[in-house]
């Protein structure tokens, strides 16, 4: 992948949508409309692939390879492996998705957690940008994301939304997340309850720098946040459900800037 590219590519895998657009990676901003398409039903890899590809033909973009494509995927990552599935098919467990979707695409890809490019999206160009220390990210929706960035760096994989709740036995993200505040009918005060548990407990085991609140509902953020009593300042995420396009490319233009 080059690493100095002007614009690339980036593709949002959801459990619901499917995102892409083009990205000026000098001020990580859209220079595209933002594509969208559902998810398949089911989301198995050859449904999944084949809505990547429309959505790369109407950019305009399915057969340019000179602009750097990258793509992020709701599952832990290691070496183009899919090692779980959040909201897809279990097919993706333990699969090589990184070279299915370039053999299927015809071209190479970056790709990488969904949360994760969230957090690079926000460490060069967002909210966590020059930010000293630790900086834990985690998107709010179906489950809850996690990205961890120190001084910039991104140490990937972190799963901060399976911590347990010893009372009840569950993950933290079928408690806190917001679909839990949709499924419960949850008022953004009983939520912010919610949050409080959750984010009072990664701060006592990681005693972060920053929380950055990412994922559709930070654009509600004056709703909750300042219902949180933490040490850690908490803030919303700059560029939303944005994140994860722009995230993506900038790891695909340029994986080390």
């Amino acid at each position: 992948m080059a690493s100095d590219a002007a614009r690339a590519v980036g593709v949002d895998i959801g459990g619901t949508g499917i995102k892409a657009g083009i990205v000026d990676l000098e001020r990580g901003e859209l220079i595209s409309d933002r594509v969208k398409v559902a998810t398949p039903e089911g989301a198995h890899p050859p449904d999944v692939l084949a809505a990547v590809t429309e959505v790369l033909s109407t950019l305009g973009v399915a057969d340019d390879q000179s602009v750097p494509l990258g793509v992020a995927f709701p599952a832990i990552v290691k070496n183009g492996r899919t090692l779980s599935a959040a909201n897809v098919s279990d097919d993706w467990i333990d699969f090589e998705a990184e070279k299915f979707f370039e053999d299927g695409l015809g071209r190479d890809i970056h790709f990488a957690n969904d949360a994760d490019v969230a957090g690079v999206a926000e460490v060069r160009y967002g909210a966590a940008k020059d930010q000293a220390g630790l900086t834990i990210l985690t998107t709010l929706g179906t489950g809850i994301g996690s990205a961890l960035l120190y001084n910039g760096v991104l140490v990937p994989n972190s799963e901060l939304g399976h911590v347990q709740r010893a009372r009840h036995g569950k993950d933290a993200e079928a408690y806190a997340a917001y679909s839990a505040m949709e499924r419960h009918e949850l008022t953004w005060e009983q939520w912010a309850k919610r949050l409080q548990w959750y984010y009072g407990h990664i701060e006592f085991l990681f005693s972060p720098d920053l929380f950055v609140v990412g994922g559709g509902v930070s654009k509600h953020a004056d709703k909750f946040l300042h219902l949180l009593e933490l040490k850690t300042p908490i803030v919303p995420a700059v560029h939303r459900n944005n994140a994860g396009i722009i995230g993506a490319a900038a790891l695909a233009g340029r994986p080390t800037a």
